[in-house]
């Protein structure tokens, strides 16, 4: 049988509803410690100080409690920001599909959409559930990989054989659902025992969870991007920490004194002569005394190793070495901001690929909930917003060529960066323009149209006297004027 919630000690695949969950929720406890990790690096929740000896942890724990280092944040934002849905487009229909943006618009998945991104990249994975709501309108709602776990056929990559969701609301009830191909199985509100839970049928017949795998491999779990990163930032962690200690104890100049007779106390220990400090002046009465000052420690090698670690952090995570301000912090302008963001580019073009595939089989789901035979469109694109930076004059002078290749302006107004809903407005503006510049043409003078009206009589007579124009009628005009 299942032992739940930690163990699956079946011989078979679960078979029944609590059996699944058992099974999943045992699967979800085993992911749980590295996703909290990763959160905690990515947030700067980390042990932030590493000191080398325990004394030194007790003596400055409290200094430097507040302070940290982190670099975690900054490579995965680095590349979460530059990926946006613009829209989703069907090959066999012209433009972006108006009905799939109208799903993504009803669930605030402009704004949600990044933190699907965001907590794929931190923990390597993350969820969608779509649904029907009250209105039987589809519902998309992104799931933390902490409340969800899915199981796929055996020897797919691609098809869910059942997904469940744990969750616990801020009034410490339970949520417990499962969904596989047949049927939806949910516990009570609150209930901790899962065998008095209610099973209804399925009316998608699929699983309607979308798994957003951070690049998943042929073999293997999705990995975080923080996983070779950590170790590096351990390092900047405590080489920082051993150049806060050394600028305490050895950055200030020690002074010293020989020749002065040393004062004890009456338990034989030795009295401080002087209270040192920056507005103090030492004098001796003895004039065989002499007053000198060893040299301060440099912490110079702590830069340096801390900017030789963040390069090889920057060449592991693909992250532009300007963005960690290696180098002195001057930052590169021109070509060599592109070239030093070709890396990092070519990154978030790869992300873009797995999640741009999620993101519509979420949208055929929703097409699946209408009932609508869009949920077989398997040849759906989302189209993403660029993700390479570039000047203005750069970007709009690539699309004046690629207009000359006689690209549709509606295309080139998409790679422009302006949205679905922008280019509908210009579509109507242009009409507008259109029948504004009919109108003036009504007012103006026309223009007589070949194929008019004869001419009068006395117009017809009047052009029948008119000589003759021209070289070759000279003959002509003169017998005319004989006459």
């Amino acid at each position: 049988m299942i032992v739940p919630p930690n163990g699956y000690a079946a011989a078979g695949p679960p078979e029944s509803p609590t059996d699944w969950l058992a099974y999943l929720y045992g699967k979800l406890t085993d992911q749980l410690p590295d996703m909290f990790r990763y959160a905690e690096y990515y947030e700067g929740e980390h042990q932030r100080l590493a000191f080398s000896q325990a004394r030194f942890k007790a003596e400055f724990r409290e200094v430097f409690e507040s302070w940290r280092d982190n670099f975690c944040g900054l490579i995965i934002d680095s590349a979460t920001e530059r990926m946006t849905v613009d829209a989703f487009r069907i090959p066999e229909s012209p433009g972006t599909d108006k009905d799939a943006w109208e799903f993504w618009q009803r669930s605030s998945m402009d704004v949600l959409s990044n933190a699907v991104h965001l907590d794929a990249m931190v923990q390597g994975r993350a969820y969608v559930l779509v649904w029907a709501d009250k209105e039987g309108e589809p519902s998309i709602l992104p799931v933390s990989a902490e409340n969800m776990v899915v199981q796929y056929k055996p020897g797919s990559r691609t098809e869910l054989e059942a997904a469940a969701r744990f969750f616990m609301d801020d009034w410490g009830r339970q949520w417990v659902t499962l969904w596989t191909e047949d049927y939806v199985y949910e516990t009570k509100r609150g209930e901790a025992e899962w065998e008095d839970g209610a099973k209804r049928p399925n009316p998608l017949g699929v699983v309607p969870v979308v798994p957003f795998h951070n690049r998943s491999r042929l073999s293997g779990d999705p990995y975080s991007d923080l996983a070779n990163v950590i170790p590096i930032q351990d390092a900047i962690n405590k080489t920082v920490s051993d150049a806060l200690t050394a600028s305490e104890f050895a950055a200030f100049p020690q002074r010293y004194v020989t020749g002065l007779e040393i004062v004890e106390d009456d338990q034989g220990n030795p009295v401080e002569p002087f209270k040192v400090a920056v507005d103090k002046l030492l004098q001796a009465e003895d004039p065989q005394a002499k007053f000198g000052q060893f040299e301060a420690a440099s912490l110079s090698n702590y830069c340096d190793l801390v900017g030789l670690l963040l390069q090889h952090m920057s060449s592991i995570s693909r992250t532009p070495p300007h963005y960690f301000l290696v180098n002195g912090g001057a930052a590169p302008s021109g070509e060599s901001i592109i070239s030093a963001e070709a890396g990092l580019v070519a990154k978030v073009r790869e992300r873009m690929l797995h999640f741009g595939e999620a993101w519509e089989k979420v949208i055929r789901l929703c097409f699946a909930v209408k009932r609508d035979e869009r949920a077989k469109a398997f040849a759906m694109e989302t189209v993403w917003r660029d993700p390479e930076y570039r000047t203005e004059a750069q970007h709009i002078d690539a699309l004046l060529k690629l207009k000359q290749l006689n690209v549709p302006e509606e295309q080139l107004w998409s790679d422009a960066g302006y949205t679905p809903s922008q280019i509908s407005a210009f579509r109507e503006m242009r009409k507008d323009d259109a029948r504004a510049a009919a109108e003036v043409q009504k007012l103006g003078p026309q223009q007589q149209q070949p194929g008019g009206s004869a001419p009068s009589e006395a117009k017809a007579a009047q052009m029948a006297q008119k000589s003759p124009q021209g070289n070759s009628g000279n003959v002509n005009r003169k017998l005319s004027e004989k006459k």
